[in-house]
């Protein structure tokens, strides 16, 4: 019986997710935080495919698409800001999710 109450309430709020998304939108923000190599951002395909460049110094270009449905662009007002948006709060927080397991920090201590 509890199943069966957590698997209705799991459906209502994907339901109220669907509604909430398509009436406000979803949206992330995220910003791009470096120490002395600066990161640059280039959003390509009309908002589709986001380049990380200069990562840690490295010469490799990461290239993330985004999840269909989902937008992003570099916000205006604050400098080194990516918003990520979309109505799917699942496809909007996964490709926010994309972005930033693109950027792991590998074989170094990331304290310093």
């Amino acid at each position: 019986k509890s199943k069966q109450l957590s698997m209705l309430r799991t459906v209502c709020s994907h339901i109220s997710n669907l509604f909430e998304g398509v009436e406000k939108k979803f949206q992330y923000k995220m910003r791009l935080v470096y120490a002395h190599f600066p990161i640059n951002a280039t959003i390509t395909n009309g908002g589709n495919t986001v380049e990380l460049r200069n990562f840690l110094g490295e010469k490799r270009v990461r290239v993330v698409n985004m999840l269909p449905g989902v937008k992003v662009e570099k916000s205006a007002s604050t400098k080194d800001e990516l918003v990520i948006t979309g109505m799917d709060i699942d496809l909007t927080s996964r490709s926010a999710a994309l972005i930033r397991q693109s950027c792991l920090v590998k074989h170094k201590d990331i304290r310093k």
